[in-house]
């Protein structure tokens, strides 16, 4: 089993209090991407990075995709579960506490990290899911109790449906997650309010 076979980054963090992150990139980005964005929003964290490793036309994601938001939903499950044993493995290797990370994904980062949430929920302890839409509806309800997820959605997101986001949400509350939903006055590309409400979660999440 290749566990440890995703391209990735690792920073250590400085701050023994701040929470440890996954950062999950959209398509066509890598495991540099959302660093930077990372640091400010919760300085000291330490963060694994990994890149996705399917490629579109030659931009890297998590899983693929048959059309704009259609889904091969056993290639996702699959892919979903490789990056669960990468997350293990390399929890692992860099010292970080099992079920601790919080998760912050973009666009395909963040329907891979729904999809960790309802297929292993033991990896993340929460999540920043910023643009994301459903993907797949799990055969059993998983036990979200305890852990907390904020979804950030865009208004006139042109890629993700506007009912995906409430419905996403409702899977997660049935699922016994405490979820925040918030739609900002943008497109599918993140704006100062993404950041703001995101700051604010990681902040209460210490």
């Amino acid at each position: 089993m290749k566990t440890f076979s995703y391209l990735h980054r690792y920073e250590p963090g400085t701050d023994e209090s701040a929470q440890p992150l996954l950062l999950l990139h959209g398509t066509g980005g890598n495991e540099h991407d959302l660093v930077p964005l990372a640091q400010q929003l919760s300085p000291g964290s330490a963060i694994l990075s990994p890149r996705g490793d399917v490629l579109e036309n030659g931009a890297p994601r998590f899983f693929r995709r048959l059309a704009e938001g259609v889904f091969d939903l056993d290639e996702v499950a699959q892919r979903t579960h490789a990056l669960a044993d990468f997350i293990t493995a390399a929890s692992g290797r860099y010292g970080i506490a099992p079920g601790t990370l919080t998760a912050i994904g973009f666009s395909n980062g963040a329907n891979i990290a729904a999809s960790l949430l309802l297929l292993r929920p033991e990896t993340l302890a929460r999540a920043v899911l910023l643009r994301p839409m459903v993907v797949l509806t799990p055969k059993s309800t998983p036990s979200l109790a305890g852990k907390s997820i904020l979804i950030s959605s865009g208004q006139m997101d042109p890629i993700v449906p506007p009912d995906h986001p409430e419905r996403l949400a409702k899977q997660f509350r049935e699922a016994g997650a405490q979820v925040e939903l918030h739609t900002h006055t943008a497109s599918h590309g993140l704006v100062r309010d993404d950041f703001a409400v995101t700051a604010s979660f990681l902040r209460r999440a210490h």
